[in-house]
């Protein structure tokens, strides 16, 4: 019983970060944008975050946990939204290869990322002294919400509010998607824009929209890892871009469906970390294990490929720009 809640506990907050960045590529490409810059905007969500409330802490004479986690939230959110903005700017006003500017916008995520966590290491005196100890405890808070029922608490309690936030999102985005006018247009737009267009649906707006606010989510992945996983600190040890690729592969297996991300999440930290709990495993069975939500997802792909049902494919227009004068 002991190793099931610590796999299932591990598992939950593995997957919340990949969940934040596969909901916000869910929504981008709802638009009909490919934006494979999800690594990218965590590395800028993560880093914002931590040197926000890093300096909130060092020049605070009193700094309370709770406005460095307003602090980090603000910085995360503006600089994941305005990587999506410039990603939007390139792709949908310069009509620029979608695949070519998300590769790139990874790449620049993690470069300013991993020069601006060097620099706070350096501020604060070393590799791995970065410390913003009041703002990390304020997001790991926990508040046992049952009397006597210890298991229950572990399983289902036992996490920081942006755990609960990340189901939360997949819910309400779902419902957009779903029940909305908003969400039925930027669908529509994600289909076949020109009919949209047609129609009277502002093409550009949507697209802008949907990329903005989604890699905004995403970014809160980076700011969840970095605050909440590897508790308010910086290491750049590639994690977070690995972590950005396993959320762009959740969308695929959750096939562009919100609400299916929760459990994919879920699912993909339980298999990636599963050797942990297997004894006697050498080095190259535990990569074979980290294999496992890529292989996964493979199988589901071809799957839905095979079957051939609409609602499982992605956006018709997926990656494609739009010329308007073509229409």
């Amino acid at each position: 019983m002991t190793q099931f809640i610590s796999l299932f506990t591990t598992a939950v907050r593995f997957g919340s970060v990949i969940m934040f960045g596969a909901m916000g590529e869910v929504l981008t490409e709802k638009s009909g944008q490919l934006n494979l810059g999800v690594p990218g905007i965590m590395y800028l969500g993560g880093i914002c975050g931590l040197i926000g409330s890093f300096l909130y802490e060092l020049h605070s004479p009193a700094p309370s946990g709770t406005v460095g986690m307003i602090i980090a939230l603000v910085c995360a959110l503006a600089a994941s939204a305005l990587g999506g903005l410039v990603y939007s700017f390139i792709t949908i006003s310069l009509r620029a290869n979608q695949n070519v500017t998300g590769l790139t916008l990874t790449i620049f995520g993690s470069g300013i990322a991993n020069f601006f966590g060097a620099s706070l290491n350096k501020m604060a005196g070393g590799v791995g002294q970065i410390s913003v100890a009041l703002t990390s405890r304020a997001f790991r808070w926990t508040q046992p919400l049952t009397d006597g029922l210890g298991v229950v608490d572990k399983l289902l309690f036992n996490y920081g509010f942006m755990a609960y936030l990340a189901v939360a999102l997949a819910i309400l985005l779902s419902w957009v998607l779903n029940r909305t006018s908003v969400g039925l247009n930027l669908r529509a737009v994600g289909e076949n824009p020109a009919t949209a267009d047609a129609a009277g649906i502002n093409v550009t707006k949507y697209k802008y929209m949907a990329t903005c606010i989604g890699a905004a989510i995403s970014g809160l992945g980076g700011l969840y890892y970095v605050m909440d996983y590897i508790n308010g600190t910086w290491a750049n040890d590639g994690n977070i871009e690995a972590l950005g690729w396993l959320a762009v592969a959740l969308v695929i297996f959750a096939t562009w469906k919100p609400a299916r991300t929760i459990w994919g999440a879920y699912l993909f930290g339980a298999l990636y970390w599963l050797y942990n709990f297997i004894p006697g495993l050498n080095r190259s069975s535990q990569e074979i294990f980290k294999m496992l939500p890529y292989i996964v997802t493979m199988i589901v792909l071809i799957s839905v490929s095979l079957r051939h049902k609409r609602e499982d494919q992605p956006p018709m227009s997926l990656g494609l720009p739009y010329f308007r004068e073509e229409r």
